[in-house]
């Protein structure tokens, strides 16, 4: 009587011309591929990134960027304006859902000490074409005020 073949994880190395791994467990932010015209990084917790430590937003000149949250909790803030920030949104992200940032629009994001959220961007992404702008006091002041709300459920 013929057997089934059966699938059964190989205990062998796989040749990294045929598969490529990456990961990030540390802190911030770590590109992992690098293919063609584009980048995968993952963005993790990093103290850096509380509200309180937010004080300006960047935008990137040249193309779009996507984020995807994995894991924990991240609130992506973008901001209305070209030379400077002239509002500011808040959006709590889901896990799984794609959330593209346009090309040019300010943006800077916090996050749990849990997260874990994948960054799909141009791999021509630099600081060169990707400026910042600092924040006013009440502009951090609101994204504290902000942050508080979606995960505490009321401003300070």
């Amino acid at each position: 009587m013929p057997t089934t073949p059966s699938i059964r994880p190989s205990a062998e190395a796989i040749d990294r011309e045929l598969l490529e791994m990456g990961e990030h467990d540390g802190e911030g932010y770590r590109p992992l591929v690098d293919f063609g015209g584009w980048r995968v990084a993952m963005l993790n917790y990093s103290a850096d990134l509380l509200p309180e430590h937010l004080t300006r937003m960047q935008r990137h000149d040249e193309t779009d960027e996507v984020f995807v949250l994995l894991a924990g909790r991240c609130i992506l803030f973008v901001g209305e304006g070209r030379d400077a920030v002239t509002r500011i949104h808040a959006e709590e992200l889901r896990p799984g859902r794609v959330y593209n940032v346009k090309r040019a629009v300010w943006h800077t994001h916090t996050l749990s000490p849990d997260a874990k959220v994948l960054v799909v961007e141009n791999r021509e992404t630099t600081y060169d074409n990707s400026p910042f702008t600092s924040l006013t006091p009440a502009q951090h002041r609101r994204l504290i005020d902000l942050t508080c709300s979606l995960w505490h459920g009321a401003a300070r």
